[in-house]
């Protein structure tokens, strides 16, 4: 769509509000569908080609419309974490259909609160291994020796989730490229239970923030697997990448993960705020965060998932819309040409900054980053 077409789909949609505002008398109050009705009206898997803006207007009255707020909002949420999750093709654990109802994504707020409901999630389930193992343990007996690993080079976000879960922070060494690598993991590991610590969760990094450096998975993942810790992996920035093929290796080792997460509001065209985590097993999450009151039953409990317990707050944004939109009027191949142009402009910046005497490149650029510095102050 370009400029033009933009504005023409802006005017359409304030139409279609003030439409919706004049007939609201005459719509129901509570939908009359039955769970998983979306899947059944719409692909399962996310366009290649981009749509007519027209298209996807009708699809608010066909798709979205009877289901309200709830249960479209859940609905939809599923089907395109799921057509997100084929893009970058991950593995069937992630999918919520391909997973037999145990896997699936969800839709946070920023890579820092997937970061940490991870987190959250993996010390619930420390302790009560540790107590189903030692019924005279108490909570605090446990948590006050759980440990949590990173890298050095990891977002600082890693090592403040470690401080609202309340557990040690362990930085792992990185190597010369800045790349935390499973030999590094399983020694500082070995250490923390020689001195009688818990360890329980380690965060890898694709696509660090300061140089865009990649954590080996390949090997962090058999130490995790060797030491019972749960996987989470990061990829907030550099994710979006993995949907073209070219740099879908980096996403080898996601098999040994529990969690992942990228950020679609940072380089894939979607507005902020939408950061997709993806689990192998939900009810690790819905077990820490899970609290049940009768002002909060409903009829519908067990047969589809309740996104309450899958992130911090109870409440939550229709967000998957705008998902659902961007993957549509792009399609596949357009978001890709936009990933791929972004990365050759940043290798033609890089060509230029080595042009240039005054100045020097200490690190391999990555993606769309691109690390320069004067040679003069070094």
């Amino acid at each position: 769509m370009d400029s033009e077409q933009f504005k023409a789909a802006a005017r359409d949609m304030v139409d279609y509000v003030a439409g919706y505002l004049d007939t609201i008398e005459s719509r129901r109050v509570v939908p009359d569908l039955q769970p998983g009705y979306i899947k059944e009206l719409i692909p399962d898997h996310a366009p290649e080609d981009a749509e007519p803006w027209s298209a996807v207007l009708g699809d608010l009255d066909r798709v979205i419309m009877p289901g309200k707020s709830s249960p479209a909002c859940t609905e939809l949420e599923m089907v395109t974490l799921d057509w997100l999750g084929k893009l970058l093709e991950l593995p069937d654990e992630f999918l919520f259909s391909a997973s037999g109802g145990k896997g699936g994504g969800v839709i946070q707020g920023t890579a820092s609160e997937a970061t940490l409901v991870s987190m959250l999630a993996a010390k619930t389930r420390m302790v009560k291994r540790k107590k189903s193992e030692n019924p005279d343990l108490t909570d605090i007996d446990i948590i006050g020796k759980l440990v949590a690993y990173c890298s050095e080079n990891a977002h600082c976000s890693v090592e403040r989730a470690g401080m609202i879960a309340g557990v040690k922070m362990r930085l792992v060494p990185s190597d010369d490229e800045f790349r935390m690598h499973g030999s590094s993991l399983d020694e500082a590991v070995k250490e923390d239970l020689a001195k009688g610590l818990i360890p329980f969760h380690v965060s890898a990094t694709l696509g660090t923030t300061d140089c865009c450096s990649f954590d080996d998975l390949l090997s962090i993942g058999p130490v995790a697997q060797k030491h019972e810790l749960y996987m989470h992996i990061d990829a907030a920035y550099a994710g979006a990448a993995f949907i073209c093929p070219e740099y879908r290796h980096l996403l080898n080792g996601v098999e040994f993960a529990d969690s992942f997460n990228f950020n679609p509001h940072k380089w894939m065209l979607v507005t902020f705020d939408c950061s997709a985590l993806w689990l192998k097993n939900s009810s690790e999450i819905v077990d820490a965060f899970n609290v049940d009151p009768i002002y909060l039953k409903h009829d519908q409990q067990g047969l589809v998932p309740d996104y309450r317990h899958w992130q911090i707050p109870l409440g939550r944004r229709f967000r998957s819309l705008k998902l659902w939109f961007v993957l549509r009027l792009y399609g596949a191949k357009q978001i890709r040409a936009h990933l791929r142009k972004q990365i050759a402009l940043a290798e033609r910046f890089a060509q230029h900054v080595k042009s240039d005497a005054r100045f020097d490149i200490p690190v391999k650029n990555h993606m769309g980053l691109v690390c320069f510095r004067l040679k003069e102050l070094y």
